[in-house]
């Protein structure tokens, strides 16, 4: 992942295009008078050896003829001249290149690799081939195939399709919508979205990411930019193809993985990002323009404001069928509304102005309904109607959008007659809707874009109440099976790992025969189940593979000669592994859900929960969730099935006990990044009830890993680095160095609280009394991939682990430089702690090949300066308020 030389290629001083043409229709032509027509205030200097000059300006025969190396240049030349002419510019200095020319990957004679092997020696990043170019309206940039430039604006459009681009921007100049950036990725053999989305993410003049995506390469690059961009603005993504990638449910050899659809994984990815999936271009644009315009929201409550009973009732309908939530105003705000409006009005969450509805009438409703506690956002609905002109309703209420401190939306029904009031609303920054119903959508993508962006911020509770797992055990017994040449392994045998890590399971036994199975029930107790063993039918209770509540000897022998003889009539070809004999488990009041893991082609291990039992792929109410999980995570994934109702308790059914299914789905998470070798696993039914929660059948898939055994190339996102846990003797103690966890944020808290106020301000450089609940998840919540943060601790006298020290360390997207800071609790100062913390990040980044760490401290903070120089650092003043800056090159 890189944006090594970006600034080249989205802000070029100068732009040379190679192929430029003059012959009507093609790319060379379309493209020079794009550049020239832009009003683009740099140089543009055309390259063709059959041409002197070109559109008015001299023409150039090559690239080393060119008056000075050009900060990008455009390639629109035939796919085999490519590699040479991107060798040439590299020469001559450019170090960005737009290749427009389609071709190269078809040509079958490595002309794509060849372009990329020529640019490498020269840093020279390739946007492209097969792109249709980029806009910059800011700079007056049109080097694209679009016959329309864009507006200026804020947002930053970023397209995985050529053939859309021509469409939305003629789409947004339409609706007067403005843009940072608008990019085509073409094949994006060199930058892709990965490095797009890391340049945009700190770029100043974009203040959101729009995204068109039709399919994903890099799935743990996109989640690593993702989750940064995501951070600092808003992202919306809208993705071709919702309805597919059922395609390979079919050769899943489990539940969980016929569940895990792959577009069900997609949605679960966003999610997990912090950004927010439209499904529509309107949605994608409107959702941009809510996000910018619209307050932070604290809630999710809707009041609805109207001059029409009509448009009212369907805001309310469309709310209540998007799973929205009414607002439920105050006993004083409906007496202070008594008081404006007529009698008889229906005290509820639509408050019908009426017809003739004055515009201090619509403000003041508004401002009662902006002061009600119960209320997050408002809704005003506007009907023109003969007397009172819309206009006047827009300018009585838009002021309230820049002073209420929560989110208000506007509908105006109509076209011409409510023009003026939508751009005047528009202007205000209050978001104007067309229709209720996409008022109330407008209103529910805030609601889901404020739900994923708090997965990214909510700090979660410990997990000190799940079992730590015994990964030996685990691996030996992965180990053993596929020494066997195992990879389809039992239930029996997949209870096995499921007790190595700690998780309740019903005690279950194998037999081999008809004899060892009655041996087996007698053994466990009864009554007992019987079910037949074999690896080439997943419903086994479809063909009477499965007996419930077998209570002898007699009836274990009579059920499994019944299982083995069906098993032979119906499919003669599947093999026979004997029987699973298990005690039965009577639970009135419990759940039989599904929990279980699948491998996405793109994304790896997923999450699968949901309602389980024989009916789990007809009832379809599951959710899916990208692994790790904590227990945050995991309760999200709970909640976004319809089971989760169910099981909080309803009539004289009581909740099941939480944290233990809580725990179980943590615990598949924990097996799928700690197993390289597992691509499925189902445990349906895992029975819940208020006692807790059993796996009651459970099977698991193996394949053989890559050589290294590492799950870190399939995650798409890189979990806890466990290998980086370092114990030490400190002060004749153990003390533990280790990556920081989420978990971690409680203790982060005491430790910042041990801080005194000159510490924080060396740490900070600024004074701050306590940690925002934002930033404890951005300093506890890290992307290993793209930074790290150890912690010195140890149990304290309560047996409480606390925190003695942080070191922290964030490499730039290319791990050239890495920016280092290192805390010490203030009362444990100058006893060794700070050299330890510097000296593990130091080896941390030699290990990750960085090549220098960096620091900067206040004048004041004589200790660091010291310490650092101990260990080879330079330090330098900068002039800036005599700030020292620290360097260590590795």
């Amino acid at each position: 992942m890189s944006v090594r030389n970006l600034g080249h290629l989205f802000a070029p001083a100068s732009v040379a295009l190679v192929g430029a043409s003059e012959r009507p229709g093609s790319l060379g032509a379309t493209l020079l008078h794009n550049l020239l027509a832009g009003g683009f205030a740099g140089e543009v200097w055309p390259v063709n050896p059959k041409h002197a000059q070109l559109g008015g300006r001299r023409c150039y025969a090559s690239v080393a003829e060119l008056p000075a190396a050009p900060a990008l240049a455009v390639i629109c030349t035939p796919p085999a001249t490519i590699p040479a002419i991107v060798r040439q510019l590299g020469e001559r200095g450019c170090r960005a290149a737009l290749v427009l020319s389609s071709g190269l990957r078809e040509s079958g004679r490595g002309l794509r690799q060849a372009m990329l092997d020529a640019a490498q020696p020269y840093l020279l990043r390739v946007l492209g081939p097969n792109s249709a170019g980029l806009l910059v309206p800011g700079l007056g940039l049109n080097a694209s195939v679009a016959s329309s430039g864009a507006l200026p604006g804020r947002i930053a459009f970023v397209s995985q399709s050529g053939a859309l681009m021509v469409g939305v921007l003629d789409w947004a100049r339409m609706r007067g919508i403005g843009f940072s950036h608008f990019i085509a990725l073409g094949d994006a053999a060199d930058v892709d979205l990965g490095d797009v989305l890391d340049y945009l993410a700190s770029d100043g003049a974009t203040s959101a990411i729009l995204l068109y995506l039709q399919d994903l390469r890099y799935a743990r690059k996109f989640m690593s930019a993702a989750r940064a961009a995501a951070r600092s603005k808003p992202v919306l993504v809208l993705k071709a193809g919702r309805g597919g990638g059922a395609a390979s449910a079919p050769a899943a050899a489990s539940e969980s993985g016929a569940l895990a659809r792959q577009d069900d994984v997609f949605d679960a990815a966003i999610r997990r990002a912090g950004m927010l999936r439209v499904d529509s271009t309107e949605q994608l644009f409107s959702a941009a323009e809510t996000l910018a315009y619209a307050r932070p929201l604290h809630g999710e409550r809707l009041a609805i404001v109207s001059n029409g009973a009509g448009p009212g009732v369907l805001a309310r309908d469309a709310l209540a069928s998007g799973g929205g939530v009414e607002a439920d105003l105050s006993d004083s705000s409906c007496a202070r509304l008594d008081a404006l409006l007529a009698p008889g009005w229906r005290r509820g969450n639509v408050v019908n102005l009426r017809g003739g509805a004055l515009p201090a009438l619509y403000r003041e409703a508004l401002e009662i309904l902006l002061q009600d506690p119960g209320v997050d956002a408002v809704l005003a609905i506007q009907s023109p109607t003969a007397p009172v002109a819309s206009r006047d309703v827009a300018d009585a209420i838009a002021p309230l959008a820049r002073s209420a401190s929560k989110t208000l939306l506007s509908c105006w029904l109509g076209g011409t007659a409510v023009r003026e009031a939508r751009a005047i609303a528009s202007g205000a920054r209050l978001p104007a809707f067309r229709t209720p119903e996409d008022a109330v959508a407008g209103f529910l993508q805030l609601v889901h874009y404020r739900r994923n962006q708090n997965l990214l911020m909510e700090v979660p509770p410990s997990m000190a109440g799940t079992v730590a797992p015994d990964r030996a055990a685990a691996r030996a017994l992965v180990r053993e099976a596929l020494a066997k040449g195992r990879y389809l392994l039992s239930d029996p045998e997949t209870k096995a790992i499921l007790r190595a890590y700690g998780m309740a399971v019903v005690e279950t036994r194998q037999a081999v025969g008809i004899e060892e199975a009655v041996a087996a029930a007698q053994n466990i107790g009864f009554p007992v189940a019987v079910k037949i063993l074999t690896p080439d039918v997943m419903h086994k209770s479809d063909f009477g593979g499965v007996t419930l509540d077998l209570d002898s000897p007699e009836g274990v022998r009579a059920a499994a000669a019944r299982m083995r003889r069906r098993l032979a009539e119906l499919f003669p070809g599947a093999r026979f592994e004997g029987y699973s004999v298990q005690a039965m488990v009577r639970r009135t009041h419990a759940h039989e859900l599904i929990a279980g893991a699948a491998l996405d082609p793109v994304f790896g291990p997923v999450i699968v929960f949901g309602q389980g039992g024989v009916a789990v792929e007809v009832t379809q109410d599951h959710a899916v969730g990208l692994p790790p999980l904590n227990l945050v995570l995991a309760r999200d994934l709970v909640d976004r099935t319809r089971v989760a109702r169910l099981l909080a308790g309803y009539r004289n059914r009581p909740a099941v006990n939480m944290d233990a299914v809580l725990a179980s789905l943590v615990q598949v998470s924990r097996m799928v990044s700690d197993i390289p070798e597992l691509v499925e696993l189902d445990l349906n039914p895992l029975l819940a009830d208020s006692k807790g929660a059993v796996v009651l059948d459970a099977r698991m898939r193996l394949a053989l890993a890559d050589r290294s055994g590492s799950t870190l190339d399939r995650l798409a996102i890189r979990p806890y680095p466990r290998e980086l846990e370092q114990t030490i003797d400190w002060q004749g103690a153990p003390l533990l160095l280790r990556p920081i966890r989420p978990e971690d944020g409680p203790a982060h808290l005491a430790f910042f609280d041990a801080l005194t106020p000159d510490d924080v301000r060396y740490r900070m450089f600024v004074r701050i009394r306590e940690l925002q609940p934002s930033q404890l998840a951005r300093f506890t919540q890290i992307d290993y991939d793209r930074e790290m943060a150890f912690i010195a601790t140890r149990p304290n006298a309560e047996g409480v682990a606390e925190t003695l020290a942080v070191g922290r360390v964030v490499a730039d997207p290319d791990n050239i430089t890495a920016e280092f800071a290192v805390t010490v609790r203030s009362d444990l100062k100058g006893m060794g702690l700070g050299t330890i913390m510097m000296r593990k990040l130091i080896d941390y980044c030699r290990a990750r090949g960085t090549r220098e760490i960096v620091g900067e401290a206040l004048p004041q903070n004589g200790r660091i300066t010291g310490m650092v120089k101990k260990l080879g650092f330079t330090v330098t003043s900068t002039g800036l308020e005599g700030m020292r800056e620290m360097r260590l090159v590795l």
